[in-house]
This record gives C-alpha cells, structure tokens and sequence, in this order.
C-alpha cells in the first residue's frame, strides 16, 4: 500500500478495457439493447456495449465496431463522454463511453455465438424514467447515461 501496510492476500483481476455507446439516431431516439446477463440471471435494458479487442486501434474503433455488430446501427458523430473505472479496488480495467449522435441503420447485426440480444429505439423522457427506476443496473451503462442526463437535462 502507499503507506507501506502490506496486504498478505489481495485478488487483482486483470481484464481488458470495456467500451459503450450511448448512441442517438437522428430523429433523437436512444439505440438500447435487452440480454441475459447470467452474472444477475436477469434480462438487461443496456447500452451497446464490449470488449476492446487487441486488433482494434483505439477505444473508439472498438466502439463502433461493437455499435454496429450488435445493433446495424453506424456513421454519426462521435465523442468520447466519460471513463469509469469498473472496479478500482480490484480490477485492472477502464470502461471507455462514448457518444454517437446522429447514427442510422447501415448494416445488419453480427451478433456472436455468445450474444442473443434485441435493439430497443428509446426516447430521452424513456431512458430517464428506466434509470429513475431502477432498471438500468449495469453500473458502467448507469453512470455515462446519469452524467448524460445531467448535462443534457432539456434534451430533444
């Protein structure tokens, strides 16, 4: 520890960067996807979300990659927003968010064998009432979309 305490037994978990994507079509309707998440055993309303494969260059390459794969959803304007730790006590790990406005429809999904999800097209007053509720609960999804409406309270 910085103040010289050694820890005889401290798990450190090592897992790649995370990327997400509050992503916003045109015609201002958030792109959202519902899966299992077997960790909860609950079906989950997210962000488009993943990993940041090694042959990806940058966090962003990785998020439009994962944007289009899952939804068909692409192009737009896009913007880091925020980076959040997953777990800092114990995971080595950032979770990368960014913003795509003004993305459409350019492909179809490319979902692996490990993913069986459904696009969901939400409005802003929709996103807000499922985090006032409650039924967002992934924490790293929670929190860019908290900071999103923050910062965007009039958004239309």
């Amino acid at each position: 520890m910085p103040n010289g305490n050694i820890v005889p037994e401290y798990y450190v978990l090592e897992y790649p960067n995370w990327v997400n994507v509050i992503a916003i079509t045109k015609e201002k309707k958030f792109v959202m996807v519902k899966q299992y998440r077997p960790g909860i055993g609950e079906l989950c309303l997210e962000l488009c979300a993943g990993v940041c494969d090694e042959e990806d260059d940058s966090p962003l390459i990785s998020a439009q990659r994962e944007l289009l794969e899952e939804t068909g959803y692409g192009g737009g304007t896009w913007t880091e927003f925020i980076r959040v730790a997953p777990n800092a006590s114990a995971a080595t790990n950032w979770s990368f968010c960014f913003i795509a406005e003004d993305v459409e429809k350019i492909g179809e999904q490319a979902l692996e064998d490990s993913e069986d999800l459904s696009v969901h097209l939400l409005t802003y007053l929709e996103v807000r009432e499922l985090l006032e509720s409650g039924k967002i609960v992934q924490a790293t999804m929670a929190a860019p979309l908290w900071k999103f409406m923050a910062k965007y309270d009039n958004f239309d």
